[in-house]
């Protein structure tokens, strides 16, 4: 019955607007084209920022910078008892959704998804944001230049999530 209910519920959303722009008597498929078009100047205007952001991350995961941050911050993070294995999704999420997911995939195929290990990585993945990559899209769409606030609060809130993630696995274990 489940399964019925997803499979039906984009076509039935549809013809619910379908027949309410009748009802309202707009020309749906006109204000559909008008959208698609809004949408295609989105996406051109998106387009170098997304650029950047992947050169990035992928420059961050080839170059070795991550390793050597890791290894420079691990003492610390050793002294706080938070796991060392989940530190590359912890430096990684903010910036990149693809790259964390990637490295969620591994540590949890490598420690497995009920270990320790495996339930802070998804808790993290669920309680954090790819930060960076939001506030760039949304911030470059609109025109905004000055994000300087709202990224040292959305990096406050995904450091708290991560180690909510880390502290509430450890009371619950």
């Amino acid at each position: 019955m489940l399964n019925y209910i997803s499979s039906a519920a984009i076509p039935i959303i549809m013809a619910i607007i379908i027949g309410y722009g009748l009802k309202e008597k707009n020309k749906v498929f006109d204000t559909f084209l008008e959208g698609a078009k809004e949408g295609i100047g989105i996406v051109v205007k998106l387009f170098p920022t997304l650029i950047g952001i992947f050169l990035a991350v992928g420059a961050l995961r080839d170059s070795g910078i991550l390793d050597l941050v890791i290894k420079i911050i691990s003492p610390i993070t050793d002294l706080l008892k938070i796991p060392s294995q989940i530190l590359p999704l912890a430096m990684l999420r903010p910036i990149s959704g693809s790259a964390s997911m990637g490295v969620a995939v591994d540590i949890m195929s490598k420690y497995g998804v009920d270990s320790f290990i495996g339930l802070i990585t998804s808790t993290i993945m669920g309680s954090t944001e790819t930060t960076i990559y939001t506030i760039a899209i949304y911030t470059s769409v609109v025109g905004i230049k000055k994000i300087r606030f709202v990224l040292v609060a959305a990096l406050l809130a995904d450091l708290a999530g991560m180690i909510s993630s880390v502290i509430i696995w450890r009371f619950m274990s």
